[in-house]
C-alpha cells in the first residue's frame, strides 16, 4: 500500500488546477498505475476482472482499466479488511434499485476531505460565509450510514458557518421563519448556499417565485449538483437556472459540479465560463461506445472518470452512465489548467446494459 499512498499523496500535494497536461500525465499516471496494482493485490473480484482482460500494467492515464460504475451495485468491492472500514457510503439510486456501497478507510476519507477542501476553496475562497443549506435537517440525522445526499451536505458544511436549513422536514416546503431570520441577519452580505439541482429548483427557487419572495444576497455563491433525477420533464437550461438564482437570491456565482459517490472526492466544478474542470488528482476521458477508444475535443461519447483518491476500494477508474464531450484542455479563460467538459445526459438504459454486459463478459 505504501507505494500507492506515496504516489497518491504526490499528486494531492499540488494545487488543484495548477498542473498542465504533461505534468498531470506524469504524476496522475504514476498514481493510477500504483492504485491498479494495489487493488489487484487486495481485491479478489477486481483482480479477476483484470486477469480476464489480459492487460499488462497501465501505461498512461487512458490505459487504466475501467469498471462500469454499476458494478458497485452488483459486487462487494473493497481493498481493505472489514475491520478497517471507517465509513460506508451508499448511492441515492431510484426507488427499487440496489444502491452502491462504497467502503472508506480513514486514509481514503481523509484524502477525500483534503481534495474537496482544495477544490471548494478555490471557487468560494477560504473565508467561511453564512451558509444556507437548501434541504431539510432530517437528511443528515443518521450519521452511521450516509446517503450520497447526506454525505454531500455534511462535506460542504465545513466551508460555511451559521448553518440554516431552507426546507421543512415534513413536506419539503420553504421554512419561511428560518429563511426570514437568516435573510434579516445576513442581508446585503455574500453567503454560501448548497443543494442538489432538482431540489434547489423545485423546492427553493420556484417556491420563492410562486411566493413572490426575493432575497438580498449580492455577491453570493450557490453550489449545486446531482442533476434532475426523475424530474427530467421539469428540467430547465443552465442559463435559466442561473438567471432565476440571481434574480431571486442574488447569487452572482452559480457553480454546478459533476461527481458520484462511487468515486469519492472527485468533484468536477463548473467555472464562471460554464466549463466543468478536472482537478490535478482526477481526470475525465470521453470514450467511443463502439470501440472504447478515447475521443478528442468536441466528440460526444461516454464519460470515464479517474482519480488518485480511492485507496480502500477499486474506484479509481470508472465508466459512468453519462454522455459527455470535452471542451478544452489547459485553455479555459478562467485560468485553471486541466481538461474541461460538458455533461450531455444519461445513457439510455438498454445501451448501458450493453456496457455492463460487455465488461462482465470479459471477466467471465
Amino acid at each position: 500500500m505504501s507505494e500507492a499512498l506515496e504516489a497518491r499523496d504526490a499528486v494531492l500535494a499540488t494545487p488543484p488546477f495548477a498542473l498542465n497536461a504533461a505534468e498531470k500525465g506524469r504524476l496522475l499516471g504514476a498514481a493510477l498505475a500504483e492504485l491498479t496494482r494495489h487493488h489487484a493485490a487486495n481485491c479478489a473480484p477486481y483482480a479477476g476482472i483484470l486477469a480476464a482482460q489480459d492487460g499488462g500494467p497501465p501505461i498512461g492515464i487512458t490505459h487504466v482499466p475501467f469498471l462500469p460504475v454499476r458494478l458497485f451495485k452488483e459486487l462487494d468491492l473493497r481493498s481493505i479488511p472489514a475491520d478497517a472500514v471507517f465509513k460506508t457510503l451508499t448511492s441515492s439510486g431510484t426507488t427499487g434499485q440496489v444502491p452502491s456501497r462504497i467502503y472508506l478507510d480513514q486514509a481514503t476519507a481523509q484524502a477525500q476531505s483534503r481534495a474537496l477542501a482544495a477544490i471548494t476553496t478555490d471557487f468560494i475562497g477560504k473565508d467561511r460565509r453564512p451558509m444556507l443549506i437548501i434541504d431539510h435537517p432530517g437528511v443528515v440525522r443518521d450519521r452511521t450510514s450516509f446517503s450520497a445526499r447526506g454525505a454531500g451536505i455534511l462535506g460542504m458544511m465545513t466551508y460555511g458557518r451559521a448553518h440554516t436549513y431552507a426546507l421543512n422536514d415534513e413536506d419539503m416546503g420553504l421554512n419561511l421563519p428560518a429563511i426570514t431570520e437568516f435573510a434579516e441577519k445576513h442581508a446585503g452580505k455574500p453567503i454560501f448556499a448548497f443543494g442538489f439541482t432538482f431540489m434547489v429548483w423545485k423546492y427553493f427557487l420556484s417556491a420563492l417565485e410562486r411566493a413572490g419572495i426575493t432575497l438580498d444576497f449580492p455577491g453570493s455563491v450557490l453550489i449545486h449538483s446531482g442533476g434532475w433525477k426523475k424530474l427530467e420533464d421539469e428540467a430547465v437550461s443552465n442559463e435559466q437556472f442561473k438567471s432565476v438564482a440571481k434574480a431571486r437570491a442574488g447569487f452572482d456565482h452559480v457553480h454546478n459540479f459533476y461527481g458520484m459517490v462511487e468515486q469519492v472526492g472527485s468533484v468536477f466544478m463548473e467555472c464562471d465560463h460554464g466549463r466543468l474542470h478536472a482537478p490535478g488528482f482526477a481526470d475525465v476521458i470521453i470514450r467511443d461506445p463502439l470501440d472504447w477508444k478515447p475521443l478528442g475535443i468536441g466528440a460526444e461519447g461516454i464519460i470515464q472518470v479517474v482519480s488518485a483518491i480511492p485507496l480502500s476500494y477499486p474506484g479509481h477508474s470508472l465508466l459512468t452512465e453519462d454522455r459527455g464531450v470535452l471542451t478544452g484542455e489547459d485553455d479555459c479563460p478562467c485560468g485553471r489548467m486541466g481538461k474541461t467538459f460538458r455533461v450531455l445526459g444519461r445513457i439510455p438504459a438498454a445501451e448501458m446494459r450493453g456496457c455492463s454486459d460487455t465488461h462482465t463478459a470479459r471477466a467471465a
